[in-house]
């Protein structure tokens, strides 16, 4: 069976009206109309709850086939420092995984929404309480930058329980036998890491693209999306043409938003422009 194609044969039924959440990424790639399905990131609760609502409703409006919604967290070793700030500012406002559930409720009807949070948040709960909740959230999928391999198959198995992807990343490093694990076991996508390092914007990147993306595509059968320092539209369809199924932005996006008194209609403008260089 595809790696894509996990049956939803368990737990509670999705919240979407029926479709499981891993079907509806499956869907937003193959039906995209771009080179590569665009996924942009958002801070839930940065700047504010309802304001980070308003971005990912502007990305949808703007041309994203997905979004990834991310969870303040204290310590988060993927971020940059980017990231890392929009993330304390919104704890400091008093945004929660309750809070940005809800952003995630209020945005899932439009595109699917992947999760990214740290692995003790979900471990706190339980794997089972906490994919339950995000599964009621009608979000598609679940990002935890630090659950390890070897600690995956709990949260794995309450995933494919709910019908959800559980998406793990590979990184220019993961060694190849390492690599070929991860890719078989996963869920919705391939989140592929660009570059060695934290998330943040990089002047140049492409050179490297085409062995990454040719690595993590010989591991898996899911789409392989690329991330970490894309920021442009050239970086966009560069990925593309390494022959990328997907591309995640999400620095420029955040300092988009923290920049400008605008912050959905500044997002908004940027993942414009990211959709039209993808354009087929």
């Amino acid at each position: 069976m595809s790696a894509t194609a996990i049956p939803h044969d368990g737990g509670q039924a999705p919240h979407d009206g029926g479709q499981a959440g891993i079907d509806r990424i499956a869907s937003a790639f193959a039906s995209s109309g771009k080179r590569a399905a665009l996924m942009p990131y958002l801070m839930g609760g940065f700047p504010t709850l309802d304001e980070s609502a308003k971005i990912g409703q502007a990305c949808v409006a703007a041309g994203a086939d997905l979004l990834e919604l991310g969870v303040p967290y204290s310590d988060p070793l993927a971020d940059g420092p980017v990231i890392h700030e929009a993330g304390t500012r919104a704890l400091a406002a008093g945004a929660s995984l309750a809070g940005v559930l809800e952003v995630a409720r209020t945005l899932a009807p439009s595109v699917p929404v992947v999760l990214m949070c740290y692995a003790n948040m979900v471990f706190a709960p339980g794997a089972e309480a906490f994919v339950e909740r995000l599964a009621q959230s009608g979000a598609s999928g679940l990002i935890v930058p630090d659950l390890p391999l070897e600690e995956a198959p709990p949260v794995l198995e309450a995933c494919d329980a709910h019908g959800l992807a559980l998406v793990p990343l590979v990184a220019p490093t993961t060694p190849p036998e390492r690599l070929a694990r991860i890719g078989e076991r996963a869920r919705g996508f391939l989140y592929t890491v660009s570059v060695v390092g934290t998330t943040g914007e990089r002047a140049a990147l492409s050179d490297r693209f085409a062995e990454v993306v040719s690595r993590a595509k010989a591991s898996t059968a899911a789409p392989v999306a690329l991330g970490f320092g894309i920021s442009t539209p050239e970086h966009a369809l560069q990925a593309a043409q390494a022959g990328a199924d997907g591309v995640i932005v999400g620095t420029r996006l955040v300092r988009a938003a923290a920049e400008s008194a605008d912050p959905a209609g500044a997002v908004g403008e940027v993942v414009g422009e990211l959709a039209a260089a993808l354009a087929a």
